[in-house]
């Protein structure tokens, strides 16, 4: 639908936490040195064929500073505009609930009583939410709002398969479950042009996901150097999206989600200088613009005040 007539509206990042904290909030990018439980041997080696050596978290601080420095470098980081905001201690490299629970706990505590710091988000996967870790979690919860980001990527088995996530759909469903009642904001990662998958595979992961999460992100597959999925492109193993596409892929995608459910994330990007495929992804400002310009074509627009 175009011609200004509005199909369907959804709910930004943005006026999610200006409805929550009452001002624009800016995410610092911060690591607890934490490692994963596919990578250690735990669940499986050599991690998400997808992931970088930086645990997905390749825009944090150093995992050596103490989480304070983090916070100062971080917010240095976003220029003149850094001072005297509003911002969420954003933990996403690796596993933010495998390892030294008390350890990191103390961690995400120091982060959470930092100056200008009103909330938490925490990175981990389905299988790593048992009994102490969801205490954590809720005593966490109790301080300060606290967002808590699991990495679904696929319901499709076969491809979980392929891309080495070593844990059964069936896990993500009895996590969300057992996040529920500990008041956090649950997010949901989705990757979109994953290897073998059709595009009636990725919407199907979109609507599950969007019947059981309160907030999703949405990410173009991306091929990093170092990751084993580098080595399958190069052999010619299977091809990446294409924007329009990808564009086509994301407009469907909302309007298969329910109204409540929070955008977090339209496409996302990785560091340039790993990025192998696709070339086109590097530009982030002309393809947020080019995705726009599609989902206003289509009557899709984020929802005001």
């Amino acid at each position: 639908m175009g011609g200004g007539v509005l199909a369907k509206t959804y709910i930004s990042a943005n006026l999610y936490c200006r409805r929550v904290f009452g001002c624009k909030v800016y995410k610092l990018a911060l690591s607890a040195a934490t490692t994963c439980p596919n990578r250690d041997g735990a669940a499986g080696t050599g991690g998400c064929v997808f992931c970088s050596a930086g645990g997905s978290g390749d825009f944090a601080s150093s995992a050596s500073l103490p989480v304070e420095r983090q916070i100062e470098d971080a917010k240095k980081r976003l220029g003149a505009k850094g001072a005297g905001l509003r911002y969420i201690a954003y933990f996403q490299s690796f596993t933010g609930t495998y390892g030294d629970l008390e350890a990191l706990e103390r961690i995400y505590t120091r982060a959470s009583e930092q100056p200008g710091v009103v909330g938490l988000s925490i990175a981990t996967r389905p299988d790593c939410l048992g009994p102490e870790a969801l205490a954590m979690l809720k005593r966490l919860a109790g301080r300060k709002p606290l967002w808590v980001e699991l990495g679904l990527q696929t319901i499709h088995e076969e491809t979980a398969r392929r891309i080495n996530r070593c844990y059964p759909t069936s896990v993500y469903e009895r996590a969300m479950e057992e996040l529920r009642p500990l008041g956090v904001h649950r997010i949901t990662h989705v990757i979109l042009g994953l290897p073998g998958e059709t595009r009636q595979d990725m919407l199907e992961t979109v609507a599950y996901a969007g019947q059981r999460t309160d907030g999703i992100k949405l990410q173009l597959l991306h091929v990093l150097r170092g990751t084993a999925l580098a080595g399958s492109y190069a052999r010619g193993e299977f091809e990446v999206l294409e924007p329009q596409e990808y564009y086509g892929l994301a407009a469907d995608a909302l309007e298969a989600l329910p109204d409540n459910v929070v955008i977090h994330r339209l496409t996302g990007d990785g560091p340039k200088k790993d990025l192998i495929a696709p070339a086109w992804s590097g530009d982030k400002k002309r393809v947020l613009a080019d995705l726009n310009r599609v989902l206003r074509a289509r009557g899709i627009a984020p929802a005001r005040e």
